[in-house]
């Protein structure tokens, strides 16, 4: 993974804790993103994902793994899609 994508990456999960706070605290309504969990810190993972459960990701932007992050948040996330896979046509045109 490139040095900016790394850092893309951390910056997002940064702000995305700090949201998943602010939401709980709140009572705010969830949804789950997939494509940004880091490896072991996912909650839970989709189908197509080889576990069902938190932190067994293996390998970070797993597109199968998920965080569940206040409503809002995953469309502002490079990488976040909820939808479990990604957007498969955008991954064929990057190819």
């Amino acid at each position: 993974m490139k040095t900016n994508n790394k850092i893309l990456l951390s910056s997002a999960l940064a702000l995305a804790v700090v949201g998943i706070g602010d939401a709980e605290a709140k009572g705010k309504n969830k949804e789950k993103c997939y494509g940004v969990a880091k490896a072991g810190k996912n909650d839970c993972g989709g189908k197509g994902a080889g576990h069902s459960c938190s932190g067994e990701a293996t390998k970070d932007a797993g597109l199968y793994d998920f965080l569940a992050l206040p409503k809002g948040i995953c469309a502002k996330l490079a990488g976040g899609s909820l939808k479990a896979g990604g957007d498969e046509e955008k991954k064929e045109e990057d190819k």
